[in-house]
């Protein structure tokens, strides 16, 4: 109850209070005498009204608030006594009077200033902003002093301008309050008085307030800027009689009234007949329509919209400073954009008032509305000139902004382009904005999501635009994917321009669509600098062409353009020696590149001269370059062209031609020792191309320097991977012709042979997919080991096949899949070593019969073996056999791994499993025999399978071959199973139309033997 008749109270007081400042007002703003000294003090009311009215909706009202209202209201009273009696007095007064009159005036103004301190700080909570600008008006009131001169002029104490106090005062009174928190500067040279418009009709609009409006309080910040909205007072002559607005553009019409040139033309747009135009002010007709320039009026409202418009920026300025609340924040720098909207000038002001910092900190505020309306702030300031761009990339942190453009907020990423755009407009930005780590990326991204944000993407396109100015922006385009500027800078810019474009194109990493955009646009472009270009535009088209020619697909965009052409003119003709680049190098790589794509090089004319790339021409050129060429890089892409070249058959011939003529073997043979393995491996893999056809040439010159054999094959000690040059090294040593005694015998030499066997132990063991190279090291090694089954007559070779079992290593490799290679490969050294097995066997002797061991087929009971315990000879060699000694395939346990291998997918390793069974069906072995042990194991199962699987014509003639074995030594068992396959006489039938010469001939006995053709004399056909 009491609480509600304290309300009534404050209520009722501050009411009259407000009617009564009304009433000051309005009769300062009617007397003519004195009126700079009542306008003044018109002003300092005006500015203690809204003091009223915060008192008045505090939610904790102070205790003391009926007091202050009532000390508030008394000194208010004696004011109104003051203004009442300069109201009734006309005459003017003398020096003393006036200067009692202005000392009342100061002690009433001072005793409002103490009412004010006198409101206790808890009063305002957290509403910083209202306890400083209230306290800052107190102590402004408390200092005030009005001086009277003779000339009966009262104007404010000076120390700096036209302030009314001295800031060094107020520092003194209060370092805790902003100094300079509402400035009033007037200027009374205008002799017209001030009737304070505004500030009555703000009056008269709170007076209306109705008690209900105390619950839906706005936040103190929201008064108190309006309050500040004009700090100095209006003048009636600054507003328009149409708009009610103060004019931007005065103009006087005929009957000398002033309006706003915007609104009078609307007024006379609304008449039909220019007759009937009038005033609508004097409501008289007006003959003319012209308007006058009030010049003076104009410069007038101009000057006091600065003076207002500076004294809110500070306003504005300690509520960013204060930051109490975000409604507080956001507020002030949505009246910092009014004030920037309206002219240069007002935009420098804010720069210059140190309110940028504050800007940058609410970059990273957490309500977005404050963050976008920072934003929007600093584009707007961002405007002015490069000088302030600069001013605000410095406080600026750019990967900030960058950053909101990820927001979730739209607004917030168009505020941040806007801004970005803003700052782009300087070249000395453009490379800071570029060096933003990942800043070029973003925009790029922004670019390309059109259909999502059309305004976004159009503006990120725009700074794009604006980056180009700085050539390495150009280049981080690139790199981000955005081609575009780079490729239109080298098509349309200078020499230079074009030469770092191109250098850029050589040093970036692009991917495959974008090597391929450049290939369409770029080709011929490159190529004309090639030709024409100075030194160092050429090296960077050499790097540029490079790198597209690099991805295959661009090969045939680039043929079109003249490469190729470009490239062997440059390898075969170009002779400038002075010239400091090797272009040679260069153009061999570009020409590696397109013939590595794999382009028709039969039909390729390479000059004008109508020359082909597999003319002698070319090849004896290429050639040479080679022996001749001293840089490793330039070997190594020549060796590239000519492994392209052996692709071609007319080309290998040359080629094969050439080697042996210029003796370039030796060099080829010579490059394996080069420090450089990326040379050895380009040598090594020529040189298996050409193994085929001069391979026995190769030898020799690979015997005649010592130790080279011992060093492919051991190549550096396996540590951890292997290499490449490892890998095609033990290849080149497989592929060399497998009967040459001297290799083999020097392979064999030092011991190398259980070095092979370790090392392919470790790499089925361990090593299997550790490396990529792995398995074609693999396959080499056992290659080579094949190598030495082809010359078992040699005593040395054929003690270490016995001495390291060598049919058992075959077998082991043939059940351990490690590739398709290797058991073909595997295979291949069985078939060997069997043809061996019967010359190698050897009869039993009668003296040491009974102290044999146990016959053969004791151990391999799958096979049907006696169960004596005693040595008989081999069924199939007819001697004594062992898997170490006579290499026997039935003593290694191979047939059956052998039959595994028939049911491979891989045709060749089917082929190499049956080259290794027929050797047990020859006919220097016991054919019953050997068809009876085979017959056990179901060999002529897999047979079958291997024909109707495969129609490769080895492998039909050696499946017949083995067919007509087990018919003609097999039996009714071996007759009945393949007399009832029902698919086997149709295949026949189709060999004996199709196949080969023995293949059809077999076929046509197996057919007659089947009774499937009438019988005649045929000729035995043999493997």
């Amino acid at each position: 109850m009491l609480a509600n008749k304290n309300m009534t109270a404050i209520t009722v007081a501050a009411e009259s209070l407000l009617t009564s400042i009304l009433e000051i007002i309005e009769s300062v703003a009617c007397i003519e005498p004195e009126k700079e000294n009542l306008a003044e003090f018109g002003c300092y009311l005006y500015r203690v009204s809204p003091v009223i009215l915060e008192v008045q909706k505090m939610e904790d009202t102070p205790e003391n608030a009926v007091d202050i209202l009532l000390a508030l209201s008394s000194s208010i009273d004696e004011a109104k006594c003051l203004v009442g009696k300069f109201k009734r007095s006309a005459n003017p007064k003398n020096y003393s009077e006036l200067k009692h009159a202005a000392g009342k005036l100061e002690g009433t103004i001072k005793n409002i200033g103490e009412c004010l301190s006198s409101i206790p700080s808890l009063t305002f909570q957290n509403e910083k902003y209202v306890e400083v600008a209230i306290c800052s008006l107190s102590n402004e009131m408390q200092n005030a002093h009005f001086v009277v001169r003779e000339a009966q002029v009262l104007h404010t104490n000076e120390l700096e301008g036209d302030k009314i106090f001295s800031e060094t005062e107020i520092n003194k009174e209060s370092s805790a309050v902003e100094s300079d928190l509402y400035p009033v500067d007037l200027d009374f040279s205008n002799s017209e008085v001030s009737n304070l418009p505004h500030a009555i009709d703000f009056l008269k609009s709170r007076s209306l307030i109705s008690q209900s409006e105390h619950d839906n309080r706005s936040s103190s910040s929201k008064s108190s800027l309006e309050t500040a909205e004009y700090l100095e007072p209006l003048y009636y002559s600054f507003y328009c009689p149409l708009t009610k607005q103060v004019m931007d553009d005065p103009v006087t019409i005929e009957s000398g009234v002033t309006y706003d040139r915007k609104a009078i033309k609307e007024w006379f747009s609304k008449f039909e007949n220019s007759q009937q135009i009038f005033c609508p002010t004097t409501m008289h007709k007006l003959s003319s329509t012209e308007l006058r320039t009030n010049v003076a009026l104009k410069m007038t409202i101009g000057e006091w919209k600065e003076r207002n418009e500076a004294a809110q920026i500070k306003v504005c300025r300690t509520a960013l400073s204060l930051a109490s609340s975000a409604s507080m924040i956001y507020e002030a720098i949505m009246d910092l954009q009014g004030i920037c909207k309206r002219n240069e000038h007002n935009r420098m002001q804010v720069c210059n008032a140190g309110i940028l910092p504050l800007l940058v900190k609410f970059l990273a505020y957490k309500e977005y509305d404050v963050r976008c309306a920072a934003l929007q702030l600093l584009r707007q300031l961002a405007e002015v000139d490069d000088f302030t761009k600069e001013m605000i990339a410095e406080l600026v942190d750019i990967s900030t902004v960058f950053k909101l453009l990820s927001s979730s907020h739209q607004c917030i990423v168009h505020v941040a382009l806007l801004l970005l755009l803003e700052l782009s407009k300087s070249p000395l930005m453009c490379e800071k904005i570029g060096m933003t780590t990942g800043g070029i990326l973003m925009l790029i991204r922004t670019k390309y999501n059109k259909s999502i944000d059309a305004f976004a993407s159009k503006n990120a396109d725009e700074i794009l635009k604006n980056l180009e100015i700085h050539p390495e922006n150009i280049r981080r385009m690139a790199e981000n994917g955005l081609l575009e500027p780079l490729l239109n800078h080298l098509l349309e810019g200078s020499e230079e321009i074009q030469m770092e474009m191109a250098n850029y194109l050589g040093d970036i990493s692009l991917g495959h669509d974008g090597k391929t955009h450049v290939a369409e646009r770029a080709s011929t472009a490159l190529i004309n600098m090639v030709h024409r270009g100075n030194t160092l535009s050429r090296r960077a088209a050499f790097k540029a062409l490079s790198q597209i020619s690099s991805y295959h697909p661009n090969v045939e965009v680039l043929t079109k353009a003249g490469v190729v052409q470009t490239m062997v003119e440059e390898m075969f003709s170009r002779r400038i020696y002075s010239e400091p680049m090797n272009s040679k190098s260069e153009a061999s790589a570009i020409l590696a590149n397109v013939f590595e794509a794999g382009i028709d090089l039969e039909n390729l004319h390479v000059n004008s001269h109508g020359h082909k790339l597999h003319s002698d021409y070319v090849v004896y050129n290429i050639i040479d370059m080679l022996k001749n060429s001293s840089p490793d890089e330039l070997s190594i892409n020549i060796i590239r062209v000519l492994l392209c070249l052996t692709k071609s058959p007319k080309s290998m011939g040359t080629i094969v031609s050439v080697v042996k003529e210029t003796e370039a073997s030796y060099t080829l043979v010579e490059l394996i020792n080069n420090p450089r393995e990326e040379l050895v491996v380009a040598a090594i893999k020529l040189l298996v191309t050409l193994s085929p056809f001069i391979g026995h040439m190769l030898v020799d010159r690979l015997c005649m320097i010592c130790d080279q054999p011992d060093n492919l094959v051991l190549g550096n000690c396996l540590t951890t991977q292997i290499s490449e040059k490892q890998a095609v090294s033990v290849q080149f040593l497989a592929k060399l012709p497998h009967q040459n005694l001297r290799l083999n015998l020097a392979l064999a030499s030092n011991n190398k042979v259980p070095t092979i066997l370790e090392r392919i132990n470790q790499i089925q063991s361990t090593w299997t997919g550790t490396s990529r190279y792995a398995r074609p090291y693999l396959e080499g090694l056992v290659g080579i080991l094949v190598r030495f089954t082809t010359t078992l007559y040699e005593p040395y070779i054929l003690s270490l096949a016995r001495k390291y079992n060598f049919t058992a290593v075959f077998t082991k490799l043939l059940m351990r899949a490690s590739s398709d290679e290797v058991q073909r490969l595997s295979a291949i050294g069985l078939e060997n070593l069997s043809s061996e097995s019967v010359n190698l066997s050897r009869p039993p002797q009668k003296t040491k019969t009974k102290s044999l061991g146990l016959f053969y087929s004791q151990k391999f009971p799958s096979l049907g073996a006696s169960k004596k315990r005693k040595t008989q000879p081999c069924p199939v060699h007819r001697g004594l056999c062992s898997s170490h000694d006579t290499f026997c395939l039935l003593e290694a346990n191979a047939v059956e791994r052998l039959l595994g291998c028939l049911d491979h997918e891989n045709a060749e390793v089917v082929e190499a499993a049956l080259s290794a069974l027929c050797t047990l069906l020859d006919d220097k072995v016991d054919v019953d025999k050997s068809v009876s042990i085979l017959t056990k194991v179901n060999t002529i199962k897999h047979v079958l399978n291997v024909v109707k699987d495969y129609g490769q014509d080895g492998l039909l003639q050696k499946s017949f071959w083995i067919i007509e074995r087990f018919l003609m030594r097999g039996g009714d068992k071996s007759t009945s199973d393949i007399s009832q396959d029902k698919q086997l006489p149709a295949l026949l039938v189709s060999a004996f139309h199709h196949g080969g010469g023995n293949t059809r001939q077999i076929a046509e006995k197996i057919l007659r033997y089947l009774n499937k053709m009438p019988e005649t004399t045929l000729s035995h056909c043999t493997f």
